[in-house]
């Protein structure tokens, strides 16, 4: 493997083997930088599950005040609560999601 470095006074390109201590250090930033990507993509599924996750306790701090001691919650409402709570439950979380529809 070569490396190209310019001569700044005449513009003459060099090309230049690389040492072995310099190959080395190349390698193994990219063994490192593959290891990164292979992590990174592991864990694709955490991230939508979290993601996820934050948009159902979104839906669900809206929903809150219909659980008020002084409010009677209607079956259509507990229906829905209930669909989002068990969301991580759905067969194909997080890939596949169905969202409930809010009544």
């Amino acid at each position: 493997m070569n490396r190209i470095e310019k001569n700044v006074s005449t513009g003459e390109l060099k090309t230049i083997p690389f040492t072995s201590s310099e190959l080395e250090e190349w390698t193994s930033a990219k063994v490192t930088r593959e290891a990164e990507e292979a992590a990174y993509l592991a864990a694709a599924d955490d991230r939508a599950a979290a993601d996820a996750r934050d948009k159902r306790n979104q839906l669900l701090a809206s929903t809150d005040w219909t659980a008020n001691s002084d409010v009677t919650m209607t079956t259509e409402m507990t229906a829905y609560r209930t669909l989002l709570r068990n969301l991580p439950a759905q067969a194909d979380f997080p890939t596949t999601i169905t969202w409930p529809t809010a009544p």
